[in-house]
């Protein structure tokens, strides 16, 4: 059987929420089989849980916020993406405020986070949700145009393009595909930060947003060039975030996904859209496990390699 998986033990980390600049405590423990991955806002007089989903998604600008009743969590994307990467089914995320710590960035520091609390099969079989059909949306037209699409595929592979029009993004790579099955996340995506530019930043703070981010938890680039002094970690770190970005964004649909994903100038937006779009279609996936897991897709047996 390809197993659940959860935590061994709890860890903890503190840092900084990028858009609040509030001082944030965040504890991942373990959960039983079939909870998902439930965020709790212990800071509220009255603990509120916020189980993930599609649908509890309430906000995409700048990053994914999901919500229960006026309760919310922001910018859970990256530590989505590490739960996605490492094939986490079911965690406890206790919050000490309403955004997610950005600590560096990337989801590297997730990553440690999970891999260093210990990762345990659980006895329930890992399901997944298998795209039958394709399914897309797009926006735009022209120069605007932008689009997401999911199709079938017997595994979980991400291929995005981007298009910022900006010289130090456009030196840089353009368009990557990510395959679970051949590649490794820890090394090959995992390490992309989240990127802005000054001219946004200074609007942002002016609106009260962007107030935790700096050159230590972001790539930063004024209308010319990369102001980070130790410069990039990949040749193609902006694209390989935006594959980190929809990793996370992807695995809010409580599942892991046997699907092929493909995006142009995709956000965080476009790929709930996806979801919602996804499970509008009864007809266009089905739910599956796997009693052998040697039939089980490449990429999802085997426990990530630590670093």
């Amino acid at each position: 059987m390809l197993a659940q998986r959860t935590l061994k033990s709890l860890t903890k980390a503190v840092g900084v929420g990028l858009h609040s600049g509030q001082r944030v405590e965040l504890t991942l423990r373990p959960a039983a089989p079939d909870t998902g991955i439930v965020f709790r806002r212990v800071d509220l007089p009255q603990p509120v849980d916020i189980v993930i989903s599609a649908l509890a998604v309430t906000d995409t600008r700048l990053a994914s916020t999901i919500s229960s009743g006026q309760a919310k969590v922001h910018t859970v994307e990256h530590l989505m993406s590490a739960c996605a990467g490492l094939g986490i089914d079911n965690l406890y995320v206790d919050i000490t405020a309403e955004e997610v710590p950005i600590l560096d960035g990337s989801a590297s520091s997730f990553v440690f986070l999970l891999q260093s609390a210990g990762i345990e099969l659980q006895q329930a079989p890992k399901r997944f949700v298998r795209v039958l059909r394709t399914v897309e949306v797009r926006q735009g037209e022209g120069a605007a145009t932008k689009w997401a699409r999911l199709s079938p595929f017997e595994g979980y592979k991400l291929s995005f393009e981007i298009d910022f029009d900006h010289p130090a993004v456009d030196s840089t790579g353009q368009r990557v595909e990510f395959d679970l099955g051949s590649g490794s996340y820890t090394r090959d995506i995992a390490r992309a930060r989240t990127f802005g530019f000054t001219k946004d930043v200074e609007m942002m703070r002016a609106n009260g947003l962007a107030l935790g981010g700096g050159l230590d938890n972001a790539i930063v680039m004024d209308d010319y060039k990369v102001l980070n002094s130790e410069g990039l970690r990949y040749n193609d770190e902006f694209v390989k975030h935006k594959i980190l970005d929809a990793m996370g964004d992807l695995y809010l649909l409580g599942k892991p996904l046997l699907a092929a994903y493909s995006a142009f100038r995709s956000g965080h937006a476009m790929n709930n859209l996806l979801l919602r779009e996804l499970l509008a279609h009864e007809d266009a996936y089905e739910i599956v496990s796997f009693d052998d897991e040697k039939r089980a897709p490449q990429g999802f047996a085997t426990l990530a390699r630590a670093w």
